[in-house]
């Protein structure tokens, strides 16, 4: 099947011929400059991609997915609750949890800490710290041993390791004839976890629910329950659901809220680095633009003669349509293949380049997260091709518009 004049035209002149290789020139220069901004804009997609579930791993691995939390801090009967919030069919998992201020002393050493009280045997199907633990056992954590495993950048502040016995302050006090007395209780330490966010790794510390419900008096009642669910990205929905289906006054909250700031954050950047960074494919969309003007000038006397012979002023717009969309596209080929391959492979070409260079981009003494990251999602190389292509074809309309309104007599005058 014969394929149409004006694509025929389009595509040979894309080629070079003698006298015009600047021209094609200017064409492999576009055709490298969107292929370049589209592997960045690719690349770096990924990488944020990447630290944004890089960062969630780490906060999830402390925070639940959705919370439920008695008021005034304690929370009757959590088996009900429990049981109540299981009816969901996204919720596969429920802990206890009590949680309070404490002070903790080691020599002259004192941190203020949140203490939360755990059974570890239910923590580990809503939370990750066993994968966390940077020395001693989370299992360790027995009722009434008064046990205590803290954040290792707490236990670097008190100048702790596993072994040692601490002194845990509860605000709550003792009445006494001399006044208000704090309660004191020793702990002994017998492991330390490392999440890799510093607001946990500095301030938490873990031991036995069983322990934790003595040192603050709250008999059998607990501060709330953590819930997991099958879908992390449901949890905003589950929580609202919830709310109509307890038959408890409490306060419900989701991962996303209560770390709304850090995920905000995190989505700004990627956006304004996608704006910035389509910048690059713009530049080279002008470039296309030069090359065709260029092009138009220099094949004036052909689009004369194909005038005459009965062209339309539509063809000829289309042959060099047809002539950028085809730089644009070769250029986008590349610019994907390229990106994609790059972003698939971060975790080995970021480690040899750091090799070649002797240096290291993210020192493990400076940030949590020591290596780049990479989570290669195709919906954003579908909104890039799109966005990419776009530009390429807008690109073509002014060079091609201009072509279809040469005056065949004038362009024949000189021949």
């Amino acid at each position: 099947m014969a394929l149409p004049y004006e694509l025929l035209i389009g595509l040979r002149y894309t080629r070079a011929k003698k006298h015009n290789h600047f021209i094609s020139f200017i064409s492999l220069i576009s055709m490298f400059g969107i292929a370049l901004g589209v592997a960045a804009l690719i690349v770096v997609l990924s990488v944020m991609n990447g630290f944004q579930t890089e960062l969630r791993s780490r906060i999830l691995a402390v925070v639940s997915h959705v919370e439920i939390s008695g008021v005034g801090g304690e929370l009757v009967d959590w088996q009900r609750v429990a049981a109540q919030a299981a009816v969901q069919p996204q919720v596969i998992a429920a802990a206890p949890f009590v949680q309070a201020q404490g002070m903790l002393a080691y020599g002259q050493a004192v941190r203020g800490a949140m203490v939360r009280g755990i059974q570890p045997d239910l923590e580990d199907q809503v939370a990750d710290f066993r994968r966390h633990m940077k020395s001693g056992e989370f299992d360790a954590l027995l009722p009434d041993r008064f046990n205590i495993i803290l954040g290792s950048e707490l236990a670097r502040a008190l100048g702790v390791f596993v072994g040692d016995r601490i002194t845990l302050i509860a605000p709550q006090g003792v009445v006494t004839p001399a006044g208000v007395v704090p309660r004191l209780k020793t702990f002994t330490v017998v492991g330390l976890f490392e999440v890799g966010m510093y607001e946990y790794d500095s301030g938490l510390a873990l031991i036995h629910l069983a322990d934790a419900q003595r040192l603050y008096r709250m008999d059998d009642r607990v501060s709330g329950v953590r819930l997991k669910l099958d879908d992390l990205f449901q949890a905003p929905r589950v929580a609202r659901l919830l709310v109509g289906s307890l038959d408890t006054n409490a306060f419900i909250s989701d991962w996303t809220r209560s770390h709304a700031n850090f995920f905000r954050a995190v989505q700004i950047e990627k956006n304004m680095m996608f704006i910035i960074l389509s910048l690059i494919i713009a530049v080279a969309a002008f470039n296309i633009v030069s090359t065709l003007v260029m092009a138009v000038t220099d094949k004036q006397a052909d689009i004369a003669i194909l005038r005459t012979l009965g062209a339309s002023p539509l063809s000829i717009m289309v042959v060099f349509i047809v002539q950028g969309a085809l730089i644009g596209f070769i250029g986008l080929g590349l610019g994907i293949a390229g990106g994609v391959a790059l972003a698939l492979n971060v975790d080995v070409v970021v480690p040899f380049i750091e090799r070649l260079l002797g240096t290291q981009f993210l020192a493990k003494e400076v940030y949590y997260i020591s290596n780049l990251p990479s989570e290669l999602q195709w919906g954003d190389v579908t909104t890039i091709t799109g966005v990419a292509f776009v530009l390429a074809l807008v690109a073509t309309l002014y060079p091609s518009w201009r072509a279809a309104r040469v005056n065949p007599a004038a362009a024949l005058r000189y021949e």
